[in-house]
């Protein structure tokens, strides 16, 4: 049976989501982050339900832990104080998918937990080929969102970035095959970011993301190798057929 984590300081969540997700998943449940990091350790759930604000360690702590023990797992979020920052903070650290406490329905809980379960299945194990990553960089909160959400739900491995010093700062530490780049961003516009992570050995894919059609800018991407560009508001249809294609010349 699939094994899930829930982990929430208030022991009234964690009974009631265990009473929902019971007769379908085995549940184990914690009321602190220390307590939700044992468990993880001692169960490896395949996936867990992780509350921000707890005692002794919070969630974002929990969750960077987890990250460390287990790459690939399969984390989403529930906060009853979200903002567009603290979610993206998150989908930064791998979460696979962000939940507001306030008016979260018992069937939109088991509607997204049964998708993150398919998903996982569809995700060939560690012993064969791993997820396909990409990196998503954009400094508008809700675009990252929006492409983190809808890449996921695709069956890849996304991370986010608002800027290019974290962008570049991510894949160093674990190279993406695909950036989707956004050009026009604070501190580093996109051509300055994907010449550094060719610097610093980045061979994977880039797809250029725009609103703008500065033509001097498009031709510095495509220059310096971009796969296709990418228009704002994002067709999401197409973004799809353009990522199978960048991943299949990566």
């Amino acid at each position: 049976m699939v094994k899930i984590l829930v982990a929430d300081d208030e022991w009234l969540i964690c009974d009631l989501l265990r009473r929902i997700l019971s007769p379908v998943y085995e549940v184990v449940t914690a009321i602190n982050g220390r307590e939700a990091l044992a468990l993880f350790e001692q169960h490896r759930p395949q996936i867990t339900l992780l509350d921000l604000v707890m005692p002794e360690m919070d969630g974002i702590q929990v969750l960077r832990r987890i990250r460390e023990i287990d790459p690939e797992a399969s984390v989403i979020i529930l906060s009853g104080k979200a903002t567009d920052a603290l979610e993206q903070e998150v989908r930064a650290l791998g979460a696979t998918d962000f939940l507001r406490k306030g008016g979260l329905s018992v069937e939109d809980l088991r509607g997204i937990v049964g998708r993150v379960w398919q998903e996982v299945e569809r995700v060939p194990s560690a012993e064969g080929q791993a997820a396909k990553s990409i990196l998503v960089v954009d400094d508008e909160p809700v675009i990252r969102a929006l492409l983190s959400k809808f890449l996921t739900q695709q069956g890849y491995r996304v991370r986010a970035a608002p800027d290019g010093p974290a962008a570049l700062a991510l894949a160093r530490k674990e190279p993406p095959q695909l950036v989707i780049l956004d050009i026009y961003m604070p501190e580093m516009n996109g051509v300055e970011v994907f010449r550094r992570l060719r610097a610093q050995g980045y061979q994977g894919g880039v797809i250029t993301l725009t609103a703008s059609q500065d033509r001097r800018l498009l031709q510095e991407m495509l220059e310096l190798g971009s796969v296709d560009v990418v228009g704002k508001p994002v067709d999401l249809d197409r973004l799809a057929l353009v990522v199978q294609v960048a991943l299949a010349l990566a």
